[in-house]
Parts: structure tokens; C-alpha cells; sequence
């Protein structure tokens, strides 16, 4: 019943996200956070609540918050210290400078009454769309005046981005064929010769528990061949079991988050594969993992494509293809995978990313200065353990 609640009530704001679901909120409670869900109301009310069903009262809710709340030390001299943050959200009409302010002034003092050293926001305003310094840059003043608010309030743009600030959107709307015309003349004959070359992409399931298995063991060879660095097996099994665990006829309301991952193959043998998350009309492309054999069949554009087409066959407006650079040239680090996501035709849109209100200036520099060096560590563990469980 929670579920419902809380994922109907945020499904008819402003970029509902599928990181502010109830079933995000649970699989973060797995693994020390604790889950809060705050509400606004039409009348001026506004409350946070453990217990999503505590919400049902409210009568025309204008914003909403999953809010993430970790303890950092629950003993000593510190034991009030804790660390909030509210993935993709808060939940709002950000042109409405009232709202916003109300918005913002009950989150500054809801961080100081439960001593946080901060409380970061990324939600998905957008500050412009399409690459910056071309033809089709697009300034949002909306976005801007935000950014403005926020720094006059004293928010400070956050040195830990956990999310990526800039994404490629593709329109779902437009027909198969325009949505193919859209995409670089290269991807396109990629797509064909994937096909031709024997790729076929079918829906992996939760029945198939090898399923599972052969994803995460393919997302860890993928991470060690990029160098990046991924969690151990039951986080990752945990927030896919989660999501696949309602049934595709569940989101036909559009209310219900789901996942499912994509897999190709050749042979019957699985080669690339990919996690389509949906919710409210909104598909995101969030894992993508491939191994070195067949790479040359391309399957990857068919899997992008075949997403696409799922998506918007179940009534999905746009297609999140999940990051973007942060700098349009090569010196950024995803550029290569930003080229691959520019050919399937999408659109730049970049937002104001994280931003963080630090109550106690103190806590939070000693934090900031500290947690880097402790991720640094955990992150060099963190490739050992993953080359480790592939014999590497």
C-alpha cells in the first residue's frame, strides 16, 4: 500500500524520477540509509514521515521529496550527525518562486533540526539544452534563476556529483522512421548490420536466475575493460530484483516503476545487455555492460535501438539515455560514450546538478575533506575484489 501512495502521489509532479520511487527508497534502506518521505500541500502543510501511508491525507500535494537520511556516527560526541540527500528530487514546479521558496526554507531547517552535516539536492532542472557554444544551445532562464536562488541561500554546488549533471533525451514521441532518420547515418547501419550479422535481443527475467548471474558477471568484465568501478553482486541483484518484481501489466498506469534488462545475443550466448528502468512515462537506460566477443557484430546499436522501441511501446515520452559529459570535447572522460549516445539521435540536456546546504560549515569541510580519501581506498578495493571474481 505504501508503494501506491507514494508512487502515485509523486507520478503527477513535475519530472516524477524513478530514484524518488518508493522501491529506490527500499532498496537504499538495505544498505544503511534510512528512507523519508516529505509531502507539501496545496493549504501550506507540509510533512516527513517514515511511513509513506501517513501521506494519504494530503489532499493536493504541489511538491515531494524522497529523502535519503544516513547517521554517520552513532556514538560519541557526534551521535546527532547525519547526512541527507534526496536523489532527483525535490518534486516541484521550479518556475514557481514561491513554492520554491517554501520548498527550500522547510528543507534548510528540516537539515538543521535533524543535524546534518548536509543535505544534498540534484532534482532535474534544466539549465539549457544541446551541446554549449552551438547552434542548437538552447539557454533556460528558469534554470538560471534557480541556480541564483540557491547560491544566495548559501547552497553550495556539491564537489560529489552522485548522479550525472548532463544527459542525452530522445524524443518517443516522433514515429519509428523519424526516430531512425534522427540517428547518425552510421548508427543506423549498425543497427542493420547487427541484425544481418545474427544479433538477436530478447527480455531477460527473474524466472531465469541465470539471468541475474550472467548480467552482473558480464557489467563486471565490462567494468574492468573501462576502468570503472561498480558494487559488489547483491547490490546490483537487490535494485534489479526490485524493480523486475512487478509484472509488465503493473505499469500500464504508468504508476508503477519496472525494469527490465535486454539482453543480446549470438548464438544463444549473451553478449551485451542493458537495464531499462520505467516509470511515469519516462524510460532510462541505466546499466549498459558488453563483453570483448562480438563486439565487432555491433549488438550494442541493436540493443539501444530495441529499447527504444519497447519503450515507446509502452507509451514511454522520452527515452533517458543516462550522462552526458560534463565537458562537450575529448578531454572529458565520457566522451566516447557520448558519441555512441549522440548517434541515436537524442537531444543534450544539461541541468544544475548537485547542491549542497551544509548547516554547519565546520562538519561539512572536515567531511568534504575527509570521505574523498575514503573513497579513493574503498574504490582500488572495490576493482581488486571485482578482477578477483573474475579470476583477472
Amino acid at each position: 500500500m505504501e508503494s501506491n501512495i507514494w508512487n502515485t502521489l509523486i507520478s503527477n509532479l513535475p519530472n516524477p524520477h524513478f530514484l524518488q520511487t518508493y522501491e529506490w527508497g527500499q532498496v537504499k534502506a538495505k544498505y544503511g540509509w534510512t528512507p523519508l518521505y516529505a509531502v507539501w500541500d496545496a493549504d501550506g502543510s507540509w510533512k516527513v514521515e517514515s511511513d509513506a501511508n501517513l501521506l494519504s491525507a494530503f489532499h493536493l500535494p504541489v511538491a515531494a521529496a524522497l529523502i535519503l537520511k544516513r547517521q554517520i556516527l552513532r556514538n560519541g560526541f557526534a551521535a546527532q550527525l547525519s547526512i541527507l540527500y534526496a536523489p532527483k528530487g525535490p518534486l516541484l514546479d521550479w518556475t514557481n518562486e514561491a513554492l520554491r521558496n517554501r520548498v527550500l526554507n522547510d528543507l534548510q531547517a528540516f537539515a538543521k533540526k535533524e543535524g546534518a552535516i548536509f543535505l544534498k539536492i540534484d532534482p532535474d532542472v534544466v539549465l539549457g539544452t544541446g551541446i554549449p557554444s552551438s547552434e542548437d544551445n538552447v539557454i533556460d532562464n528558469g534554470g538560471q534563476a534557480v541556480m541564483s536562488e540557491l547560491k544566495r541561500r548559501g547552497w553550495r554546488y556539491s564537489s560529489d556529483q552522485i548522479q550525472f549533471k548532463n544527459t542525452v533525451l530522445i524524443d518517443l514521441s516522433l514515429t519509428k522512421e523519424e526516430m531512425l532518420a534522427r540517428m547518425k547515418q552510421k548508427t543506423r547501419y549498425n543497427i542493420r548490420l547487427a541484425e544481418k550479422k545474427g544479433v538477436v535481443v530478447r527480455v531477460g527475467t527473474t524466472k531465469d536466475t541465470k539471468d541475474l548471474d550472467v548480467l552482473y558477471k558480464m557489467y563486471a568484465e565490462t567494468s574492468v575493460r573501462d576502468e570503472f568501478v561498480i558494487r559488489d553482486e547483491d547490490y546490483y541483484q537487490t535494485v534489479w530484483e526490485t524493480f523486475m518484481a512487478h509484472t509488465q501489466s503493473s505499469i500500464s498506469n504508468y504508476q508503477s516503476p519496472f525494469a527490465e534488462p535486454l539482453i543480446a545475443e549470438v548464438n544463444h550466448e549473451p553478449v551485451a545487455a542493458l537495464f531499462v528502468f520505467y516509470f511515469a512515462r519516462h524510460a532510462y537506460y541505466v546499466y549498459g555492460m558488453s563483453r570483448s566477443t562480438h563486439r565487432e557484430k555491433m549488438p550494442t546499436y541493436l540493443l539501444q535501438w530495441e529499447a527504444m522501441k519497447r519503450a515507446k511501446e509502452k507509451g514511454c515520452s522520452v527515452y533517458d539515455l543516462w550522462g552526458a559529459p560534463d565537458v562537450f570535447d575529448e578531454s572529458d572522460s565520457m566522451w566516447g560514450v557520448y558519441r555512441f549516445k549522440e548517434g541515436l539521435g537524442g537531444k543534450v540536456a544539461r541541468t544544475m546538478g548537485a547542491w549542497d546546504f551544509a548547516p554547519n560549515p565546520f562538519w561539512y569541510k572536515l567531511y568534504s575533506e575527509f570521505i574523498p580519501r575514503v573513497l579513493d581506498v574503498m574504490r582500488s578495493r572495490g576493482k581488486a575484489r571485482t578482477k578477483q571474481s573474475l579470476g583477472a
